[in-house]
C-alpha cells in the first residue's frame, strides 16, 4: 500500500512538472517528485521487525535493516535541497526580468 502511495505522489509531481505552465507549480511538482522518490527508497530499505544494522558479538545481521538506502536518501536530500534552492533563485530572477511566472508568456516576451 505504501508503495502505491509513493507512485501516486510521483505521478502528481510528474504532472505538476510537465503539464503546468506556472514556474512555481513546476518547481513544486519537482520537489514533490523528489520527496516521493526519497520515501520510496526508504521503503525499499525497510524491513518489518528489522534490527539496528550494527554488527556485534552474537548479532544476526541477516535481520537488520539495510543502511545503504538510508545513507543514499540522506545524500539525496542534501542534493535535492541545493537543486531546489537554485530553481527558486532562477524563478525569482525570471520573475524580476519578465514580471510573470507563466512560461508561455516568457517565451512570447523573449527578445
Amino acid at each position: 500500500m505504501a508503495y502505491a502511495l509513493c507512485f501516486v505522489l510521483i505521478a502528481i509531481g510528474l504532472y505538476g512538472a510537465v503539464i503546468k505552465k506556472n514556474l512555481v507549480k513546476i518547481v513544486m511538482g519537482l520537489a514533490i517528485m523528489e520527496y516521493a522518490i526519497n520515501l520510496l527508497l526508504v521503503l525499499i530499505g525497510f524491513r518489518y521487525g528489522g534490527l539496528v544494522p550494527i554488527a556485534g558479538k552474537g548479532v544476526d545481521i541477516s535481520k537488520a535493516v539495510d543502511p545503504l538506502m538510508h545513507s543514499v536518501v540522506l545524500t539525496a536530500i542534501v542534493i535535492n535541497l541545493g537543486m531546489l534552492l537554485i530553481l527558486v533563485a532562477l524563478a525569482i530572477r525570471l520573475y524580476e526580468r519578465y514580471g510573470t511566472f507563466d512560461i508561455t508568456e516568457m517565451r512570447r516576451l523573449k527578445g
